[in-house]
């Protein structure tokens, strides 16, 4: 949407309110309106290719210009002022398919996990039914596989950083919404730091009304001590160990969380400059000026175009809607 059509709406909007008195009431909404309008207006749009539930299904995320990396060619800040983050979803709530940006493949698509040769699916941990937010990550960002974190006292995943989004609407794989970072938890997974970001999606009705750790119980009771659980839990039908938290699973509150996610963006253009070694991680890019992995537009649709097109989605295996019924000591 054009600014010069946003500023027409708004104009249309004053004229309606002043024939009824409502002005204030009016015009506030207008410019809420208009506020999320322009949060999405770099339009996004997701290309499948491959089948569904298969090793070869990949999701390649576009701008209006062409195909781009979600991990290096989606900014990081949308608002700096009002600290809104872009946050990629991979995972919509209540699905099971584990899927991620995969670091080391040309434009860093979306793809789904892989296990023992077959694509992985979380359990259903009663009560839990697959993820219970919208899971995803903030694009350039990346956990140090190399950094020693003081208060966790782990390295980092080597992934980009984590986010449980808490909204009421369900997202799509692949969208691209603006956020608000509320807290954070960390959790220790196989001996490494992985940040959790709780954030709430800024056009979410409730938005306003969440600002830190604390507003979620408020307005969500019971939803942080089923997230811990969760974490704690969910890898405990497949044979592994409960997770472990740093901080007792306590989860720190914004501020705490912003200076994780700015570490986190340090740690991305430290990559992204060959101020270290990628170890395999794909740098490659549509937009990043000065960069030696920058390649044309036509070059990132030759990639895409060079995977197999759109199929029917494979078959899932019924054991996936299984409830296991887990039991901490």
């Amino acid at each position: 949407m054009s600014m010069s059509l946003l500023l027409s709406r708004l104009a249309t909007g004053i004229k309606q309110v002043r024939a009824n008195g409502d002005f204030a009431l009016s015009v506030k909404k207008s410019v809420h309106n208009i506020s999320a309008a322009i949060f999405q207006n770099m339009e996004y749009k997701v290309v499948e290719r491959g089948s569904p539930y298969s090793q070869d299904y990949r999701v390649y995320i576009y701008d209006n210009n062409g195909p781009i990396s979600p991990l290096h060619d989606i900014p990081l800040v949308v608002d700096a002022n009002k600290k809104i983050f872009n946050m990629v979803v991979e995972i919509p709530r209540w699905t099971n398919a584990k899927m991620e940006i995969t670091m080391k493949e040309i434009l860093n698509p979306i793809k789904q996990d892989i296990k023992k040769g077959k694509p992985r699916f979380v359990a259903n941990c009663f009560p839990h039914k697959g993820y219970i937010w919208n899971y995803g990550a903030l694009p350039q960002t990346w956990e140090n596989p190399e950094h020693l974190d003081d208060g966790t006292g782990c390295k980092g995943d080597n992934d980009p950083i984590d986010v449980i989004e808490i909204g009421y609407r369900v997202c799509k794989r692949g969208e691209v919404i603006p956020v608000k970072i509320i807290g954070t938890i960390a959790l220790i997974d196989e001996g490494e730091t992985d940040w959790k970001l709780i954030a709430i999606n800024v056009n979410d009705p409730l938005a306003d009304q969440i600002n830190d750790v604390s507003d979620v119980e408020k307005h969500f009771p019971g939803l942080l001590k089923a997230s811990v659980e969760w974490f704690k839990i969910y890898k405990i039908p497949d044979g592994k160990p409960e997770n472990q938290f740093a901080f007792n699973g306590e989860a720190k509150n914004a501020q705490f969380a912003l200076k994780i996610v700015d570490e986190v963006h340090k740690f991305w253009k430290s990559l992204v400059n060959k101020e270290v070694e990628a170890n395999g991680i794909s740098c490659v890019n549509t937009s990043i000026e000065g960069s030696e992995f920058k390649v044309t537009q036509a070059e990132a649709q030759e990639v895409v175009n060079k995977t197999p097109p759109l199929g029917a989605a494979h078959d899932i295996d019924t054991t996936v809607d299984k409830w296991h019924f887990v039991h901490l000591k």
